[in-house]
Formats: structure tokens, sequence, C-alpha cells
């Protein structure tokens, strides 16, 4: 199996950054994560996937002042160096220009903690709860120049529970991104996924079990 090459980019712990590495050391998996970018040297999740015998890279967005452009191209030339083929944006706390999202359209994913198109930018559990929303959840979509509003690859949902918390929703919700970001990378990897008019179409005769999953009564509560 020849796998794809893949970059995560974090800034801070990567929880869905040790998913990620975690589903792709199966020799099974179609994809491979050949390095960990953060924008931050101090973010947790570089000694985190080190741990795991993944590379990683700095490029600190802060040395690069109000001067956007090249910050990434400086990004840009580093994933060229190592052949990288997608990006998994996993906590990467920095948006992204028209010039390198257009260079990376259809090859990049990120991860949003809401069942989009509700719930875009930050607070989304917090914002959920005083909304009054009964389910809540997380999304896996395409990145474009419009902050999470790309094409929909994977959702998952929950029940919103009467004690909820913003941290004990977020907690909840994150079990449910480490699940979903793996499956769909591996959809797109093996190449199962097109996109049509701004919407994915994904080849195989389980679409809906592979990139819906809404957990049963009592499932992942805690």
């Amino acid at each position: 199996m020849v796998k794809k090459r893949v970059a995560v980019l974090i800034s801070g712990r990567g929880s869905n950054m040790e998913a990620l590495v975690a589903a792709a050391a199966s020799d099974l998996y179609p994809a491979q994560i050949v390095v960990v970018i953060a924008n931050r040297p101090d973010a947790p999740g570089l000694a985190r996937a080190a741990a795991a015998g993944v590379p990683t890279g700095v490029i600190d967005h802060q040395g690069f002042g109000m001067d956007r452009e090249a910050f990434e191209r400086a990004l840009e030339a580093d994933l060229e160096s190592r052949g990288v083929e997608l990006i998994c944006l996993a906590g990467f706390m920095r948006l992204l220009s028209p010039w390198l999202v257009d260079r990376w359209q259809g090859r990049m994913l990120n991860i949003h903690p809401a069942l989009l198109p509700a719930f875009k930018g930050l607070n989304t559990h917090a914002r959920a709860l005083a909304a009054g929303v009964k389910i809540h959840g997380a999304t896996v979509h395409f990145v474009v120049a419009e902050t999470d509003s790309g094409p929909i690859l994977a959702q998952a949902g929950l029940a919103v529970n009467a004690h909820d918390t913003a941290q004990t929703l977020a907690a909840r919700v994150r079990r449910l991104e480490h699940r979903i970001y793996p499956l769909a990378l591996k959809l797109l990897a093996e190449g199962r996924v097109r996109i049509n008019d701004g919407r994915c179409v994904i080849a195989g005769l389980n679409e809906v079990e592979d990139v819906l999953i809404s957990p049963g009564p009592g499932g992942w509560s805690t």
C-alpha cells in the first residue's frame, strides 16, 4: 500500500493530532503522518508527537511579525520539502489566506467542535448551551477561504445533557472528534471523496454509516 503523506498542523496540545497518529500507526491505514508542525514553539503537542516517533517542526508566526504571506510561504516551503500530499488542521489557531487555501484546495481538512453550519468560530460549546440546542457534536470539513464553511466530510452528534457545562460538553464532543477525524482522513486518503457543487460525495455502499456517527442511548455519556 502506498500511503498518502500527511502533515498535521497544531497550535496547542494536539489531542486530535494524537488520534490521527494512533490511527496511522496501523499498517492498514492509507495515510502516514510525516510531520507535525506547530506555529508556537511551546505547543505541548510537539512533545507528544515526538514521543510517538513523528518528526516535528516549528514555524513561529511571531517571527514574521504582521507579514502573513511570509509565514505562509515558509510553511508551504516546509510542506513541499517533505513531500506532503494532504494537510490536517488540528487546533491550528491561525487564519489562512486564500493564497495558501487555494494551493491546497481539496487536500486540507479541519475539525470543528460543532455541527456545522451551526456555531462557526470560537466558544462553540458555551454558545450551544446558551442556545438551548438538544444535539451538539463535531464536523470534519474541507478548508476554504471562508472560516468553517467548507464542504462537510464527516459529522458526529450527541445529546446535550441537562447538567452539561461548557467543559463537560467539550470533553464529550472531543471523544467524537477523535473518532471521526481519523475516519475522514482515511476516506480522503483512499480517494473515495469528491466534491460536487460544494458537497462531499463519498464512494461506497455504507456512506451514511461511514460519516455520520450518533451514539445510541447511554453511549459516550460520561
